[in-house]
């Protein structure tokens, strides 16, 4: 575990429905909305591709432990839906499809793949982990 948990992200409006997000390490993800008329990521999609990119991550590090995967590629699935809750993804799902070469080690990945998918999502992946458990969201507003 890291000495300092705290993670930041700060998200600029960079134009009508236009963003940019910046790590504490200077990296950016530019997004929008649909109504922004670009081809970037809405913020559903960015939910999406983390939930997707964090479990994505866990197993790929089991399992190229053994082998090099010819294909990986995961899919994440939700049904956006506004109802007395308010604006919120149900059904959420996460589908591997991982290929590996033939042979030993192929064999050797090919069976940790399920037990790697299953702890990713019972343990690792802190994305979907905290999509799971609830976790609480505050929103204030800083005087500037």
């Amino acid at each position: 575990m890291s000495d300092n948990p705290q993670r930041l992200v700060t998200v600029d409006r960079t134009g009508p429905g236009r963003f940019t997000a910046t790590n504490a390490r200077g990296g950016t993800v530019e997004f929008g909305t649909a109504n922004g008329g670009g081809t970037e990521f809405t913020p559903v999609e960015l939910l999406l591709a983390a939930i997707g990119g964090c479990t994505a991550a866990d197993v790929d590090v089991a399992t190229t432990r053994h082998a090099e995967p010819d294909g990986f590629t995961v899919t994440v699935t939700g049904n956006k839906v506004s109802d007395d809750l308010g604006n919120r993804m149900t059904d959420l799902a996460v589908t591997f499809a991982v290929t590996f070469p033939e042979g030993e080690a192929g064999d050797r990945a090919r069976a940790i793949l399920p037990r790697a998918v299953t702890v990713s999502h019972d343990r690792l992946c802190t994305v979907s982990r905290t999509v799971e458990t609830g976790t609480p969201v505050t929103a204030t507003i800083k005087d500037v």
